[in-house]
């Protein structure tokens, strides 16, 4: 029993994961401190507001909702520019090192046949 857990916990894609959960919950604390420390108060001073979760009107709490939404897209953002586009980046960069092209399309057989049919009859 011990053994089998064992080599469960020693999969590289067990370590991995779990490597991924806790990098990912550190830049996740890094990318929250940006967002409500510096971006959402510049777009609070946009609204002429202290915060952004402090606007109300009558009653209705719509600073919070807009709040959520541009912290959503301001996390977005930053993941996609911050992390996405440098790795894809290096990704190519690697790639056209190695000499590795970009695997095209795949066609889908029943396409490819029908392509093939309509040139022979072209050509008849």
């Amino acid at each position: 029993m011990l053994k089998g857990f064992k080599e469960f916990i020693m999969k590289g894609n067990v370590v991995d994961l779990a490597v991924a959960v806790v990098m990912g919950a550190a830049f996740g604390a890094v990318v929250d401190s940006i967002v409500k420390g510096l971006l959402t108060p510049l777009i609070a001073r946009l609204f002429n507001a202290k915060d952004l979760a402090g606007m109300t009107w009558e009653g209705f709490a719509y600073g919070s909702v807009i709040a959520a939404i541009i912290n959503f897209v301001l996390i977005a953002a930053a993941i996609y520019f911050v992390v996405v586009m440098p790795m894809n980046h290096m990704i190519a960069r690697r790639n056209a090192k190695l000499g590795i092209k970009e695997e095209e399309e795949a066609v889908d057989p029943q396409i490819a046949l029908l392509t093939e049919i309509r040139d022979s009859l072209k050509n008849r």
